[in-house]
């Protein structure tokens, strides 16, 4: 690394009463900062952490209310917590700050980009579930760059792609509909590493079914919530300590086999370097069925907020349009989660004057596809060294 750094941990106090937890690698005399975050991870040792250091710039890694806690993440509340990290960096007195969203840090910041742009009266009032989000009375400070590493859609748009649609009873995890099994061979699944082939027929039925069965999840997701909103209001007319019970109560349920997009296992479907299978792996009876995968327990609120392809306002569709600063976008040739037509739909749509995208050889997380390669990891950090150094002299 070319110069010393220290690096120090900061407690947040969100403007909506919450904690929160930012560590800053901080370069001597340094008035720039990047800015990392995920919604559900603290990407404390992020592989872009000395990349950004080493470009002269610090680096502030900050972790969310709701650090491997799916259960629970609203994004609404989750733009707080970027807040409160933006609001910290401004006031130790850093001049320039980028966001850099990898993964779903993307949909996250953009989501907060998009909000902080817009005046306070005109930002999201409540969130999905309908539970009010505060940002009308919250400061909001706007950031001068976006990065987007390896950029998802967004949670719900990326679960919604990966439902499994031949499910026929949300409460059964092993109901399925066999016209709509990927995993059946007639539907054109080969096991792996042979890729499946799909027919067009049958992706179009599966797309359309995917979308059904988001909208069928959705509709339980709100009723759960009207159920309680309804025993709310009957309490503070009659007092009934039943109808407190159904007020108080935190609703929670699976969502079972969220590992099934058909790009995974078909190479020939929107086609790059990936290798046939999923980020949870290459055997869909594990990553389908068992219990690893994105959205698998979650709240009404949850689910509405951030695991919904219909709901969910945290999406790039919804939010890339509000992107107006110099941005750079760094996609992984190799990835089973972003693939081209994602990362072609998101950078078309953002706005911004000043933009680049490249392509580098890499899996999701940026290793390599294979042994004795450069890590597309050393390649991104390269491209947003320069990025830095270039856009902002």
């Amino acid at each position: 690394m070319a110069a010393s750094f220290q690096a120090r941990p900061y407690p947040l106090t969100t403007q909506d009463g919450q904690a929160a937890q930012g560590l800053l690698y901080a370069r001597a005399a340094s008035r720039r900062a990047v800015f990392l975050m995920h919604p559900r991870e603290f990407v404390s040792t992020h592989y872009l952490v000395p990349d950004v250091l080493d470009a002269g710039w610090s680096c502030w890694v900050q972790g969310a209310r709701s650090i491997g806690n799916d259960l629970r993440l609203e994004h609404e509340f989750a733009l707080h917590d970027v807040a409160a990290g933006m609001l910290q960096l401004r006031a130790l007195g850093f001049e320039t700050v980028v966001l850099l969203g990898n993964s779903g840090g993307a949909g996250l910041f953009s989501y907060y980009n998009q909000q902080s742009l817009l005046a306070p009266e005109r930002r999201i009032q409540r969130t999905p579930a309908g539970r009010p989000t505060k940002l009308e009375s919250a400061t909001l400070p706007a950031a001068d760059g976006i990065v987007l590493v390896s950029p998802h859609p967004g949670q719900g748009v990326l679960l919604m792609n990966a439902l499994d649609p031949s499910v026929t009873d949300e409460s059964d995890p092993f109901s399925c509909d066999a016209a709509l099994d990927p995993f059946r061979a007639e539907n054109g699944y080969r096991a792996p590493p042979d890729s499946s082939r799909y027919e067009a027929a049958f992706v179009e039925r599966y797309r359309a079914a995917q979308r059904e069965r988001v909208a069928r999840i959705d509709a339980h997701a709100r009723g759960l919530v009207e159920q309680r909103m309804r025993a709310r209001a009957r309490f503070k007319a009659s007092g009934d300590p039943r109808d407190q019970a159904l007020a108080s109560h935190g609703a929670i349920f699976n969502v079972w086999r969220t590992d099934a997009d058909l790009r995974c296992w078909d190479l020939s479907l929107d086609p790059s370097d990936r290798l046939v299978g999923s980020l949870w792996g290459s055997d869909p009876a594990v990553s389908n069925l068992g219990s690893v995968g994105f959205g698998r327990i979650v709240t009404p609120e949850s689910w509405l907020s951030t695991w919904s392809g219909l709901s969910s306002q945290a999406s790039m569709a919804k939010c890339a349009g509000s992107i107006e600063q110099p941005t750079l976008l760094v996609e992984y040739s190799g990835d089973n989660c972003v693939f081209p037509a994602d990362a072609t739909a998101i950078y078309n749509a953002i706005p911004a004057h000043r933009k680049e995208r490249h392509t580098v050889r890499g899996n999701h997380h940026g290793q390599a596809l294979h042994a004795g390669e450069v890590s597309g990891q050393v390649l991104a950090g390269q491209h947003l060294s320069r990025w830095l150094e270039e856009t902002f002299r």
